[in-house]
């Protein structure tokens, strides 16, 4: 940041008079620049695209849309701006769900002169220090992929996350094989494991490497691209990169949810595809890589534990700030001898499987045990299993779609 350089700051807050307010104590700071105010969450999003402004002071409740999903939507779109909440709810839960979404402070109403100024130059120098790495990273011969690909930062990815709430419905296995599946030339594929205690994505690909996800949570606050190239694995026959769980399953308590949700927003920078295997239980960690995903791949099978379960965390999505436009069901391992058919269950859930799997324990077990996703044999890709991993990609890649048409659709 140069000396002369201004934070320029939007304000949003659906009454005029609070906006006028903040502007009057900032009129005086000689580094702040207010560039303009917005009084609902839709107008706050296509002003920060047309004004560009460092810092975003961030009411949440507003009548449209409210602030955490403003929030959300602008740091999609622009992940070097900071936005600070400023609310009159200073629960937990709030500042929580802020700092999942990407704020980087968040102040009660009315806030002090002092901590508001404090907090917008820190968020300042934020801002400026993103845009420095982007402007690095996008230079000519700065990175080995272009604008877009693996060594370069860009705002185009989308994570995708792998979840059930009971353990065995095969979730690895369809995280490894989707990640497979849609690795291609053109879009690069990173596949992260954030069962940090006893994951075993890598074991899939018959993979082992000393780093793990622990040496880039660790250290969000102070990646690059070269950092995350050096600890992902690379696997040599899908080249899909891997980042794997730690080594040691005690590594995980030093690990934080906004760690992992702070390496993944930054990993879709560098990938257009982030598949994320997660484990069943809703501990800080898994919330937070659901929280920052763009879609859910909600997995059950037939037994009725796994049906059980899968209804309630439907239940649970309101509670948690997941919209269910997020959300792709899928069948696994579906097996017509069971007198619970994909049909039944749409019915009862008043939710439409995107993906039915069917049972195919001749490739998919031995697979797992060679460390070879049966998605790499062309053979497997003619089998029923195969066919409907493809079907999966393809409800991916057109949910994708949508979201690059209308990113405001699924919030």
């Amino acid at each position: 940041m140069a000396d002369d350089e201004k934070i320029r700051v939007l304000i949003v807050d659906d009454k005029a008079e609070t906006r006028e307010n903040i502007r009057k104590l900032l009129q005086f700071e000689n580094d702040v620049e207010v560039i303009g105010a917005a009084g609902t969450g839709r107008e706050a999003i296509d002003l920060s695209g047309e004004l560009q402004p460092d810092v975003i002071l961030m009411d949440i409740n507003m009548p449209d849309m409210d602030g955490i999903s403003a929030t959300e939507a602008i740091r999609q779109r622009n992940p070097w701006m900071q936005v600070i909440i400023i609310s009159v709810q200073g629960e937990a839960n709030y500042m929580r769900r802020a700092m999942l979404a990407g704020a980087k402070d968040f102040l009660t109403k009315p806030p002090s002169i002092d901590d508001l100024i404090s907090s917008i130059r820190r968020a300042g120098a934020s801002a400026f220090h993103e845009k420095d790495k982007v402007a690095s990273a996008l230079a000519p011969g700065s990175g080995p992929g272009g604008l877009g690909g693996t060594g370069s930062l860009s705002t185009a990815g989308k994570v995708i996350a792998l979840y059930s709430p009971k353990g065995g419905t095969g979730v690895s296995t369809l995280a490894s094989n989707l990640a497979v599946t849609l690795q291609n030339d053109e879009s690069q594929v990173a596949l992260v494991d954030v069962n940090l205690q006893f994951g075993d994505i890598a074991i899939y690909f018959n993979e082992q490497s000393r780093n793990s996800i622990a040496d880039l949570a660790l250290r969000v606050e102070d990646l690059d691209p070269e950092v995350v190239e050096e600890v992902m694995i690379t696997h040599t026959a899908s080249r899909v990169k891997i980042l794997a769980a730690p080594p040691k399953p005690e590594m995980a308590e030093d690990i934080r949810g906004e760690q992992i949700a702070r390496l993944l927003d930054y990993l879709r920078r560098m990938y257009p595809y982030v598949i994320v295997d997660t484990p069943s239980t809703l501990t800080d960690v898994t919330l937070s890589a659901l929280d920052v995903s763009d879609i859910i791949v909600l997995v059950t099978t037939q037994d009725i534990p796994a049906i059980a379960n899968v209804r309630t965390f439907l239940d649970l999505t309101s509670a948690l700030g997941i919209p269910q436009g997020n959300i792709l069901f899928v069948m696994n391992r579906y097996d017509r001898r069971i007198n619970i058919s994909p049909e039944k269950l749409e019915e009862s859930f008043n939710k439409q499987i995107a993906v039915t799997i069917p049972l195919d324990s001749r490739s998919a077990v031995p697979a797992v045990n060679r460390g070879i996703p049966f998605m790499l044999g062309n053979r497997a890709r003619t089998q029923p299993a195969g066919r409907a991993m493809l079907s999966l990609a393809e409800a991916v890649r057109n949910r994708v779609a949508e979201l690059a048409e209308d990113p405001l659709e699924i919030i």
